[in-house]
């Protein structure tokens, strides 16, 4: 070994306090023998919210329980009683968004906001109006609008 004497032996693993309790498996729980795959409810315990297969660690599976599910996840998917992907939306960004901005003021807008209808001015539309009706020869009174 580089760097550490002939017949030196490692020390004992830090301990990092990490101790976990070993999870014990649903189906040794309830003593299930044989895994359906038309039991969907036990199904989507093994399964995550997004409908991933969740692992032996987390579920507490030996290995030949864990195939077992696997394969009922797999049929009950073929036979469309839990779905293969859940879509959960998610909003994106959030208060970390600000963050790679640049400090300092807002930035300006270049160009002025458009006109809204409210602030267009009146007497604009009342001359075009005009405008039209004297190029098509017809004038337009007060009391009849439309008429000839």
């Amino acid at each position: 070994m580089a760097g550490k004497a002939q017949g030196q032996k490692r020390g004992k693993p830090k301990d990092n306090g990490r101790r976990h309790k070993k999870r014990i498996s649903p189906l040794t729980e309830e003593q299930i023998v044989y895994v359906d795959y038309k039991d969907v409810n036990l199904m989507r315990r093994f399964t995550s919210d997004r409908a991933k297969m969740k692992a032996r660690r987390v579920t507490g599976n030996n290995v030949q329980q864990q195939r077992k599910v696997v394969i009922a996840i797999k049929n009950a998917r073929e036979m469309a009683l839990i779905p293969y992907v859940n879509r959960v939306t998610t909003q994106r960004g959030g208060r970390d968004r600000d963050r790679n901005r640049a400090a300092g003021p807002p930035p300006t807008p270049s160009a002025p906001p458009p006109a809204t209808s409210e602030e267009a001015p009146t007497e604009e539309i009342e001359s075009n109006e005009e405008a039209v009706a004297n190029i098509e020869g017809v004038t337009l009174d007060a009391g009849t609008e439309g008429e000839a």
